[in-house]
């Protein structure tokens, strides 16, 4: 996950998170990591901006394995799966057009300028921008996604602003950032059934859009 700030979980975040490793993260993170593999070229050198644990972008590496996987993080695990570098959560530390593609996986909805580091993410991108994040088209939609964040990032300390977009507020910033999606995919499929029912219904996307 993205824009960590470390916090110490009680016994009831624990709880939490152990139940939700367990019954959620690990089937969401092979499916998430197939079908974001499908969409990166190979031989493409990918930036994975706010990639946590690097569990995706390792994935990514395996299932495609002419890609080079490197990663950004506020803060820098010790233990990530990939090489990864420390940012300020804002600007991208690369140079403009370095690498093939900027990955940004449920991390955009956890920032306060969206359009920032969106535009960051395609000034260093040669060719695409992967994003998987969420639509949310009313008060339920907030309300179950809120949700959903607190249960799968409280306990890890991420930061949650809850700053959820809807499928015309993407499409506008996307058009402010010059960004185009060629590929577009709602029905993900992230979770087993009966989670799937409440938890999937369009409100997860990936798209993977080109500069303009």
């Amino acid at each position: 996950m993205a824009i960590m700030t470390r916090a110490e979980p009680g016994a009831a975040l624990r709880v939490v998170k152990s139940l939700h490793e367990r019954w959620v993260l690990h089937r969401r993170t092979r499916v998430l990591a197939r079908l974001l593999a499908d969409l990166v070229p190979p031989g493409a050198v990918v930036l994975d901006v706010g990639c946590g644990d690097g569990t995706i972008g390792h994935l990514i590496g395996q299932m495609n394995p002419t890609t080079l996987v490197r990663g950004l993080e506020v803060v820098p695990r010790p233990s990530c799966l990939i090489e990864c570098a420390g940012f300020d959560g804002a600007s991208i530390p690369f140079p403009e057009a370095s690498v093939d593609v900027c990955l940004l996986v449920d991390v955009l909805h956890h920032t306060v300028n969206i359009a920032g580091l969106l535009s960051e993410a395609r000034r260093v991108s040669r060719c695409y921008v992967l994003i998987k994040d969420h639509l949310c088209e009313g008060k339920f939609d907030r309300a179950l996604l809120s949700f959903m964040d607190w249960v799968g990032n409280r306990a890890y300390g991420v930061c949650l602003p809850y700053n959820y977009q809807s499928q015309a507020q993407w499409d506008q910033i996307f058009s402010t950032c010059g960004l185009r999606p060629v590929i577009w995919k709602q029905d993900l499929a992230l979770y087993p059934p009966p989670f799937g029912f409440v938890f999937g219904r369009g409100l997860h996307f990936v798209g993977l859009c080109e500069k303009t």
